[in-house]
């Protein structure tokens, strides 16, 4: 079966759960909206959710997460998602796939948070603390090289400054400065664990405080830096501010994260990832930040 034949769907979901876990084949199942791109998630009763991986490159998740999940959110000082079984797959599904405990909470949008900044440090110390989770055997960089070097984008982002220099009013100069700088650092301390996808769609809040972190498939253990996208995507100057103050990263590591943000917002606006251009106005927005950070 391909990818490009998967249905993934409600139907799907029940008739996987009810042949494999009959215990629970009474309990209403529900799709979430917004639903994921790695993977696709239901809602299995008030308690459960279902996960299911999209393609076969993000089905090496299941295992990783099934595995480390439950030591990682001992360390934590927000809830994570605890597996609580691994399904197989059959004739209508090809790979492994997951049932959490739910975790309630909305996603993480500027309307849904009372203090910014406030949320802003809350992070950098859930952040801290993965940081100093022990790092024995723990899985490399994971999917989009996310803890590994940057370098490894360095011919697409130079490829996308290129083509916008002629298609766009952004000053590519810079953007290549910014660039220049991101990637003449590198990581020089002992790997640390990373979340590799802090991004608001994996933020839940409520009561306006940020309330758990969720979607740990792309972590791994290895460079920060890619782990900070989120001071520009989504926070002010002073949320901004605020993160980098109790997060007490080096310089080069602070620029790193804007050369890992950089990358995403530029391939997406060059049309060289032709996946997200329905992001397009999110990314310039992005860019903009970036070159009006002035920390």
């Amino acid at each position: 079966m391909t990818d490009d034949a998967l249905n993934i769907n409600v139907n799907l979901v029940q008739q996987l759960v009810s042949s494999q876990f009959p215990v629970w084949s009474n309990l209403t199942i529900t799709e979430v909206h917004p639903n994921g791109w790695d993977n696709r998630t239901f809602r299995l009763g008030d308690t459960m959710s279902v996960r299911l991986p999209s393609a076969a490159r993000y089905s090496l998740q299941v295992d990783k997460e099934q595995k480390w999940l439950p030591l990682l959110s001992e360390k934590l000082p927000l809830p994570i998602p605890r597996p609580l079984a691994k399904g197989e797959p059959n004739h209508k599904y090809p790979y492994h796939w997951s049932i959490y405990e739910w975790i309630d909470g909305h996603t993480a949008t500027p309307e849904r948070i009372d203090d910014m900044p406030k949320f802003a440090t809350a992070l950098g110390r859930f952040l801290i603390a993965l940081r100093r989770v022990d790092t024995t055997g723990g899985p490399g960089p994971g999917p989009g090289h996310r803890g590994g070097d940057l370098n490894v984008y360095n011919d697409q982002t130079r490829q996308a400054i290129e083509i916008l220099n002629s298609k766009s009013n952004l000053d590519t100069e810079l953007l290549a400065e910014v660039w220049d700088t991101a990637v003449g650092s590198k990581w020089v301390h002992p790997p640390v664990w990373i979340h590799g996808d802090v991004s608001s769609g994996n933020i839940l809040v409520k009561n306006g405080e940020i309330s758990a972190v969720i979607d740990f498939g792309s972590a791994a253990i290895g460079d920060p830096a890619c782990d900070l996208s989120i001071a520009w995507t989504m926070f002010d100057k002073d949320s901004r501010d605020a993160f980098r103050i109790i997060m007490d990263l080096d310089d080069d590591t602070w620029a790193r994260g804007k050369g890992w943000t950089l990358w995403k917002s530029l391939i997406i606006l060059s049309g060289i990832d032709k996946t997200n251009t329905f992001e397009s106005k999110r990314s310039l927005d992005t860019v903009y930040e970036i070159l009006n950070d002035d920390v």
